[in-house]
């Protein structure tokens, strides 16, 4: 048996791919939207992938799913559970396999059995893998995002990002029973989870690729807690914020997503184009280092660096209904241009107008006039504005990070919902941003200042660097 796991940083996602050898035969397990890695990898096993799957629909990423049927010619299986709400609206477009709870296919010599485990959506299922060549036992679970390493699926999603009301602790109880059934399942059971360490999907997820159902008995808090309601309370306390663009998923993977056939790289404008674009309105996203950009970058633009955290912001920030305009890294060379569409259209935004590689001399020497900079501050300087009272600090990091220790009297707006709240925060002096490192402080900032407010500044180094040289902390 052939067994690769796939894994994206940026998204913390992971998806498989299961194939025989001995006929050639194999499947896909929750792919995501850049398929060329899955068909590379058929290709170099030498099997064709003749099925695909996924354990659920999916929030955090457009689903792969089609454009691997399209690309193969596999044939898609896909959950038949969870009600008329949870049915995929293109299942019969596709000649889709539906299967329920116990339903059991072969893909070559490897048996797999669907085992519908809700809690974390109503339609989920696992797939239990036997390598018939070998014995008629199990060999491990593919548990998409009811379990993880170390942790289990959130059931607040359904709530919290597709905006279905009442149905947190509905879900945490399916959760519940979900787990006491998977606990009846053997300890020797391999398991491999939809997600690692970065997730939203779940809070506390271990770093390790796979672990064991008895290993998960022994160290998960989730599989310790034998009282319902206890299990009820614990799972639904701190859980992560969810992003923004989790509800856009849950429609566009329901519906199915476009399919792409490859990913397009957009045109390349002009700096004088882009800038009289960003003066009518454009939405343009600036994706150089945020050094660069402070610097100096083209008036209403706003900054979010290309890294592990692009796909985050991006969803929360960029508009699903409009085209829009990238600003690149010029150092960076072409390769950016394909990371930038690839990691955008990972979560469906694909209306990729055009883009300019360039650099801050370049934007300078084409002339200044619709530049703009942001300024930093360190500690010494902030905290003296806070004891006069010569400016507003905003902390931009999540609640829960807020709670456990802030500078002294100043509030919480968590990063992404600052576009929402901006006319909470006062504008008649200047105003300090802040988060943990000021990485995310300096997207506000640019946010800030894109929307208008010119006198904003960013806290170098953030609550970290403030807090390892003395400066007052507040709790």
């Amino acid at each position: 048996m052939i067994l690769e796991r796939f894994y994206n940083d940026k998204l913390a996602q992971a998806s498989y791919l299961v194939g025989c050898p001995a006929t050639g035969e194999a499947l896909v397990i929750d792919p995501n939207r850049d398929v060329a890695p899955y068909l590379s990898a058929a290709d170099r096993h030498e099997v064709q992938i003749t099925h695909v799957t996924e354990t659920h629909i999916h929030a955090d990423f457009a689903s792969g799913l089609r454009e691997v049927a399209e690309g193969s010619g596999a044939r898609a299986l896909l959950s038949d559970e969870g009600g008329e709400d949870w049915k995929y609206a293109f299942a019969g477009a596709i000649d889709a396999v539906l299967l329920k709870d116990g339903d059991g296919f072969n893909v070559g010599n490897i048996k797999l059995e669907a085992l519908h485990t809700p809690g974390h959506t109503p339609e989920h299922l696992s797939f239990m893998i036997t390598d018939t060549a070998a014995t008629d036992r199990p060999m491990g679970v593919f548990t998409g995002d009811f379990a993880f390493v170390g942790a289990v699926g959130r059931p607040d999603l359904l709530e919290k990002a597709a905006n279905i009301k009442g149905t947190m602790e509905s879900s945490a109880r399916q959760l519940f029973k979900s787990l006491q059934r998977f606990k009846e399942l053997p300890d020797y059971l391999q398991i491999w989870p939809g997600h690692g360490a970065g997730s939203a999907c779940g809070k506390a997820l271990g770093a390790v690729p796979q672990s064991t159902l008895g290993y998960e008995r022994l160290a998960s808090p989730a599989f310790a807690l034998s009282d319902e309601d206890e299990f009820v309370r614990w799972i639904l306390d701190g859980q992560p914020m969810s992003p923004a663009y989790f509800g856009e998923m849950k429609r566009m993977n329901k519906m199915g997503p476009p399919i792409l056939g490859g990913l397009r790289k957009p045109p390349q404008t002009s700096d004088a184009k882009l800038r009289q674009l960003a003066l009518e309105g454009a939405f343009v996203v600036d994706a150089r280092p945020w050094p660069d950009y402070a610097a100096g970058h083209i008036k209403g633009t706003i900054n979010i660096p290309l890294g592990l955290s692009f796909i985050n912001w991006a969803g929360w920030f960029v508009p699903y209904d409009r085209e829009f305009y990238l600003i690149l890294d010029e150092a960076r060379g072409e390769g950016e241009v394909h990371e930038a569409v690839r990691d955008l259209a990972l979560i469906g935004l694909d209306r990729v107008a055009g883009y300019l590689s360039t650099n801050t001399a370049a934007l300078r020497g084409a002339g200044s006039n619709h530049l703009e900079a942001i300024e930093e501050v360190g500690p010494e300087e902030a905290h003296r504005s806070l004891e006069a009272g010569g400016a507003t600090v905003i902390d931009v990091r999540a609640p829960d990070e807020w709670a456990a220790g802030h500078l002294p009297g100043v509030a919480n707006i968590p990063l992404g919902t600052v576009p929402a709240r901006m006319k909470e925060i006062p504008t008649d002096k200047p105003i300090v941003l802040q988060c943990r490192t000021g990485e995310r402080s300096a997207i506000a900032a640019s946010l800030m200042q894109a929307a208008g407010i010119e006198n904003v500044k960013n806290l170098v180094g953030g609550f970290r660097r403030w807090s390892s040289e003395g400066f007052p902390v507040e709790r």
